[in-house]
């Protein structure tokens, strides 16, 4: 008779993987995670079925914490006006906390992403909607959620590909004072 699988044994590799995959990238093969989990290849092929199974774990895991923290982020709060909650949010994302979530997910917004997270880039999109609209609600402009959506989205495209962030938060600060005279 096998071993039977042990959940938190799993469950202790998977948050070890993700902070090392956060911190590294996700690496092209297990040897990387084995090290840092202080388990065997094969241990790690044992819990999470495949090197594509054990990655796609990760994502998820890595996207569960990055919705988790960046949705309380766009949350709104009584004693401040939504565009300063949008000024912090904005400010956290492209900081050192957001730095390596956006460095994973970026890979995953084109297609090359695709075999590894069937359809990211609408989840990816689409989970930030309700937040935003929310907060623009406080403005009387709830359909602006889109719009908002579209600019943070936009920007840190913008953000990653040219590594300007003295001209991309000018932008994003810019675009908070439009909203605030719409």
């Amino acid at each position: 008779m096998g071993r039977r699988p042990e959940p938190q044994i799993r469950q202790r590799l998977l948050d070890v993987c993700t902070d090392y995959a956060l911190e590294h990238g996700l690496p092209d093969r297990l040897g990387p995670l084995a090290t840092a989990t202080g388990a065997s290849k094969r241990m790690l092929i044992y819990h999470f079925g495949t090197r594509d199974g054990l990655l796609r774990d990760v994502l998820e895991r890595a996207r569960q914490r990055q919705v988790e923290g960046f949705t309380d982020l766009l949350r709104v709060r009584p004693e401040e006006p939504y565009p300063a909650t949008l000024s912090h949010a904005w400010s956290t994302m492209t900081g050192p906390h957001g730095q390596p979530y956006l460095r994973m997910f970026g890979r995953l917004h084109d297609t090359a992403g695709e075999p590894l997270w069937p359809g990211f880039r609408r989840i990816a999109t689409t989970d930030w909607l309700a937040p935003l609209e929310e907060g623009m609600r406080t403005l009387g402009r709830p359909e602006l959620a889109t719009v908002v959506l579209a600019v943070i989205r936009g920007l840190l495209m913008d953000l990653d590909a040219t590594g300007d962030a003295d001209r991309t938060n000018q932008a994003f600060e810019d675009f908070l004072n439009t909203i605030c005279l719409g």
